[in-house]
């Protein structure tokens, strides 16, 4: 394979800083320890909120009249996409049983988590996008309990209106004011709602992201995400500036969110190059820091001379999203192979998977794409087995379980087989 780097770039290192572990497992002890009493005491210092932290139903309610008509409608446009897409999702997973053998009938049951923990940063902006990505995820597969944990701050007047428009409509139960590791415990807890969290999903900062990953075992996770990642794979009926705009556009996410373009076309390469520092730079000032520092720091441009290269090259970066834009999208969509999720065409922009067309935006990042995929209504399903067996069908099976029992020294089970061999 012939690879040239027109810009080469180190990959972020998609592990816990020690220190936040440490800080992490602090807190998570605190909060074992202190319970409620700790989570507000952590509110306090963390985000200056000193309020109710389970927001009633009034309030939740109150909260589209704090909204613009414009912003509503976006809102219900967004969730009908999620909600009929995850849908979708659920109705691929079937029940089924079958007769193995006369007598002996096994089968699949499909049963949703009991209570879902759904965490939706709320810094500099509210992630309206995550509450629905999150909570009508889980609402569709069936979730009967959705916990919501989401910073509240004196300057909002607590939890922001949008998320708590949102989560509502989109199907929470219950929206927890709080935010960092205490929200991500108080949902593994039961904190405020004696409502213990089998899943907890969402996105976060590197603290949430420990928190989960802490956690993992105790209850289920979603990803543990690290930076925000795109790739463009494109060719030379890629028009530059697009190319350029939609990486510095995904840029923005922070620093150290790497973007990554392969392609097939030399020319192009040179160009986006050229127009990615332009771009950057005509951003407003918060997103103008982030993304010149997220390309100069992460950004790379890699050519290689065939398609199938440029695949190979997708596949190994496992990235979290993968745009495409070349010919024979066909192609593309059977050969790639690992990818959080995939937008073929120039059209087809990660920003509209980010916010509104449906598929889920909360994906796997540092090559976890290899053997995951991201959030889905199955992440919120178990699929569980059952077995029944005739008399006859149980003598059929006995002698062959006892002796696979004996060859692997286990004299018990194998005496269970016996007392059915009749």
């Amino acid at each position: 394979m012939s690879i040239e780097y027109v810009k080469q770039a180190p990959r972020p290192v998609n592990e816990a800083d020690p220190a936040v572990r440490e800080r992490v497992a602090e807190l998570l002890a605190e909060l074992e320890e202190g319970r409620e009493e700790a989570a507000i005491r952590m509110a306090a210092t963390f985000d200056d909120w000193t309020g109710p932290v389970l927001a009633d139903e009034r309030t939740m309610v109150a909260a589209a009249s704090k909204l613009d008509r414009q912003v509503l409608e976006d809102i219900d446009h967004a969730h009908d996409h999620i909600r009929r897409f995850a849908e979708a999702q659920l109705a691929s997973l079937s029940e089924f049983e079958m007769e193995i053998e006369p007598g002996l009938v096994a089968g699949q049951r499909n049963v949703p988590v009991d209570v879902a923990g759904c965490y939706i940063p709320a810094g500099r902006f509210a992630h309206i996008a995550s509450a629905l990505m999150s909570v009508a995820t889980a609402s569709a597969a069936g979730v009967p309990n959705i916990v919501v944990a989401s910073p509240a701050r004196a300057d909002r007047g607590g939890v922001h209106p949008a998320i708590l428009h949102a989560a509502r409509v989109a199907g929470a139960h219950h929206v927890l004011g709080l935010g960092g590791v205490q929200a991500v415990g108080s949902l593994a807890l039961g904190l405020f709602t004696g409502l213990e969290a089998n899943m907890i999903v969402g996105p976060g900062n590197s603290f949430v992201a420990e928190a989960k990953r802490q956690l993992f075992g105790r209850v289920g996770i979603d990803v543990v995400a690290g930076p925000t990642e795109s790739m463009i794979a494109a060719d030379h009926t890629a028009n530059p500036v697009t190319v350029a705009t939609d990486l510095i556009g995904q840029a923005e996410h922070g620093p150290d969110s790497p973007v990554w373009l392969v392609t097939t076309s030399h020319e192009l390469a040179e160009a986006v190059n050229a127009l990615a520092v332009e771009h950057a730079d005509d951003l407003p000032d918060a997103a103008r820091a982030s993304a010149a520092a997220a390309w100069r720091d992460y950004g790379e441009i890699v050519v290689v001379d065939t398609a199938e290269e440029a695949a190979s090259i997708c596949d190994a970066y496992a990235p979290e999203h993968l745009q495409v834009m070349a010919e024979d999208l066909d192609w593309w969509k059977g050969r790639l192979r690992n990818y959080g999720s995939l937008f073929l065409g120039e059209q087809t922009n990660v920003t509209f998977g980010d916010k509104t067309s449906g598929p889920n935006h909360i994906l796997p990042t540092g090559k976890a794409a290899r053997y995951s995929g991201g959030l889905n209504a199955l992440k919120f399903v178990k699929q569980l087995t059952w077995q029944t067996m005739t008399p006859e069908a149980s003598r059929m099976e006995a002698p062959v379980a006892a002796r696979i029992s004996r060859l692997e020294g286990m004299e018990g089970h194998a005496r269970t087989a016996d007392l059915r061999a009749g």
